[in-house]
């Protein structure tokens, strides 16, 4: 099984340890496309701090974070798992797992980036500001630049097996299942069911739709569950005690949509 996530937009401190190594970072595929970005936001955080603020999207507030990435050459890093944070991250829980689920988690976790453009949860990167949404000077846009060296990389990363995508949608756009791959696929959505008047009404909640995948995912590592395949993901998700409604596609070469319902926001 192979579970791909969302980055958090906040994230933990650089490590004091030693700085990144390109080299030892999961998918060996993409070092060129890696190194073309990591060239490019570097460059640009150095040389103009307003400019960069502008590009990146951030705030008078979060101006540290423009010097943050002029140094991430240098920085320490420290393990993906522990630099990203966040409600879905908060929820996973990954340092409270069992050894066992945990080197599940290294085996099975798979993080998008708009700098990376994914990494391992054991993978050692500094922490960083540049999401999917960016579009550098010299590259474009990052959602667009990474279909071409992804659509080469995640094919082999996905292996045989299950493929549960919980990314949101401007890091889907970065790679797309496709053929025997997408067959093999299941997108979840959390929808949030309450009475009103006296009828059901369903709907997205943010905040909470992050909990429930975080949720989900760790007790697919604690229970040791391996489906090989959408349909005995519903029924395992079923056994762990979710309600499950599954939208199977009417053709091949088509993921599946799993619509998870939940009833108390927590």
């Amino acid at each position: 099984m192979l579970v791909l996530l969302p980055p958090s937009e906040g994230k933990a401190p650089s490590g004091r340890g030693a700085p990144l190594k390109p080299e030892s970072l999961s998918l060996p595929a993409l070092a060129d496309a890696r190194k073309a970005v990591l060239d490019e936001l570097v460059d640009l955080c150095v040389a103009d701090e307003e400019k960069a603020r502008d590009i990146l999207g951030l705030s008078e507030g979060l101006r540290g974070e423009v010097a943050k990435n002029a140094e991430l050459r240098t920085a320490g890093a420290r393990p993906a798992g522990e630099i990203y944070t966040g409600v879905l991250y908060d929820a996973l829980g990954l340092a409270t797992l069992d050894a066992a689920a945990k080197r599940r988690a290294a085996r099975s976790l798979l993080v998008f980036s708009g700098l990376w453009g994914a990494v391992g949860i054991t993978d050692r990167i500094p922490s960083y500001r540049c999401s999917m949404g960016v579009k550098l000077p010299g590259l474009g846009a990052l959602g667009a630049y990474w279909r071409t060296p992804m659509a080469s990389a995640m094919p082999e990363a996905a292996g045989d097996g299950l493929v549960l995508d919980l990314r949101s949608s401007a890091y889907a756009a970065a790679w797309k299942p496709k053929g025997e791959v997408a067959d093999r696929t299941a997108t979840v959505r959390v929808l949030h069911a309450q009475m009103v008047d006296g009828v059901e009404k369903r709907s997205v909640v943010s905040h909470f739709n992050k909990a429930t995948k975080g949720r989900i995912v760790r007790s697919l590592l604690e229970t040791g569950a391996q489906p090989k395949g959408p349909a005995e993901l519903v029924e395992a998700l079923r056994d762990l005690g979710h309600v499950v409604e599954a939208e199977v596609p009417a053709k091949a070469g088509k993921a599946w949509g799993l619509d998870v319902v939940v009833r108390e926001i927590h």
